[in-house]
């Protein structure tokens, strides 16, 4: 990326102002990057234990399976998943509050005695499962902000400090080779003249 600008003292001052701003910013920007790369390892890590205990749930009534063919599916819905907004380094994510499930009206005398033990099972698998779900998407939008925040912390680094300073060192050469030709040439004035005086 290559800055524009012009060879005088205003241009200087522009750059010399947004070189600040980029420098007082920079730190900011990379202490989010941290921060967001910590948040996205606890929630990719807690995603990850939801999995394993999801799965351990599941092993555990493997032996069950037979009975689960005769288990009435519909008995249980998820009727609203309660979800809250949190912060994190500017990133809003979700957080969940609570499952709200419906339970249908079954007759108990008709049923085997295990569908009131199924329904605890099947909402307590349907919680970590959702609970996971909340996690991994948390981790999404966490990682998706850290990615841009490395962006930006690389194009303030690499390019656009580097660029302003350049810049800057250029038009300073400049304005310093003008002085300086300028005084040369009122030297060389000052000399004509004096000679002109002596003859």
């Amino acid at each position: 990326m290559s800055i524009k600008f012009q060879y005088n003292k205003t241009s200087l001052q522009t750059l010399d102002k947004q070189l600040k701003v980029r420098l007082r910013a920079l730190p900011t920007l990379k202490n989010k990057e941290s921060a967001l790369r910590s948040e996205v390892k606890r929630a990719k890590d807690q995603a990850a234990t939801l999995e394993d205990e999801l799965k351990r749930e599941l092993s555990r009534y493997d032996d069950m399976v037979r009975l689960w063919g005769e288990f009435d599916a519909s008995l249980l819905r998820v009727e609203d998943v309660v979800l809250s907004v949190k912060k994190i380094a500017g990133v809003q994510t979700p957080l969940l509050d609570e499952v709200k499930f419906e339970i249908a009206a079954y007759n108990p005398f008709t049923r085997p005695v295990w569908f009131a033990d199924g329904i605890d099972i099947l909402r307590k698998l349907a919680e970590i499962s959702i609970n996971r779900e909340v996690w991994l998407r948390k981790m999404e939008l966490l990682d998706n902000a850290r990615k841009k925040t490395t962006q930006k912390v690389n194009l303030y680094e690499k390019v656009q400090i580097p660029g302003f300073e350049d810049a800057m060192r250029k038009i300073k050469r400049f304005l310093e080779d003008e002085e300086n030709l300028s005084k040369s040439a009122q030297k060389i004035v000052k000399t004509r003249q004096q000679e002109e005086v002596e003859l």
